[in-house]
């Protein structure tokens, strides 16, 4: 998984069978989200599970299965129902650091940091993230507790009433700070949202899930959107106007009121929030 990323290291990768749930199950314990050793592997999430994903009951069906709530919404947008891997050509350059994101708890403490590397290749670059614990004698490699990102922030902001939104993604989380929101996320990518990253935005009054214009981004603010029910006042659903995400729609001019309403996901966790001009109103 890790040997273009300039760094040194000892196996990390598990995979064990769940009896219970019928799927196999994969982890990389220097930090990596599940989304990139899928990914790396050449496997999807439904690639783990025996039998197909879907819904119990009657609905949509494609090649025989079931189709899940997310995989309707995402062919109603247009969306294919994976994210394929971009054709990069070969690595033209070493790899490096682009950014670090500190996660702390509200009072200000290091708890562990998500470091960004890029790898320049000849038709873009690819990118890598690892994760690093803060312990009594330092920063350590590995992956450390299920907080969001930028708590000392949202907590108040909660107890407050303001509007949270949850991105995917740190740079998601600094664009929509510079605009004046107040965001957060959560480490690990696409599939690292936890019920314990929930648990802190408890009482919020509205949250807003910014969601990746893809499968997995789609399937990472369903997820959300079903770990704050009972948690929250209200939540919604919402996309970039232009482009793949938050950081896409803000570059291309747009501003957040013109973020536009997932289909399907939106009405399906926010019934009591009607479509205003089906443009979004916060």
């Amino acid at each position: 998984m890790h040997e273009g990323d300039g760094r040194r290291h000892h196996p990390s990768l598990g995979v064990i069978y769940n009896v219970g749930k019928r799927k196999t199950v994969v982890r990389c314990f220097a930090g990596c989200s599940d989304e990139a050793v899928l990914e790396r592997l050449g496997l999807r999430v439904r690639d783990l599970f025996d039998g197909p994903m879907g819904v119990r009951g009657d609905g949509p069906r494609r090649g025989g299965a079931r189709l899940s709530l997310v995989d309707r919404a995402l062919l109603a947008a247009g969306l294919p129902l994976v994210r394929h891997k971009a054709e990069l050509g070969r690595a033209v350059g070493p790899a490096r650091v682009v950014a670090t994101y500190v996660y702390r708890w509200p009072d200000g403490r290091r708890e562990g940091k998500v470091v960004r590397v890029h790898i320049p290749h000849r038709n873009g670059h690819e990118k890598h993230f690892w994760q690093e614990r803060m312990t009594e004698n330092g920063w350590r490699e590995g992956g450390f507790a299920r907080i969001p990102f930028r708590l000392p922030e949202v907590v108040p902001a909660v107890r407050d009433g303001a509007d949270i939104y949850v991105c995917e993604g740190e740079q998601d989380v600094l664009v929509a700070c510079r605009a004046g929101l107040v965001a957060t996320t959560n480490a690990g990518g696409a599939l690292g949202w936890h019920a314990d990253h929930a648990r802190w935005l408890r009482g919020a009054r509205r949250v807003w899930i910014v969601a990746d214009r893809d499968a997995p981004g789609y399937r990472h603010a369903a997820e959300v959107a079903r770990s704050l029910r009972g948690l929250v006042g209200a939540t919604r659903i919402v996309q970039a106007s232009d482009g793949k995400d938050l950081t896409d729609h803000f570059n291309a001019g747009h501003q957040v009121e013109e973020l536009e309403p997932v289909p399907i996901l939106d009405d399906h966790y926010s019934p009591e929030f009607p479509h205003v001009a089906d443009r979004v109103v916060p």
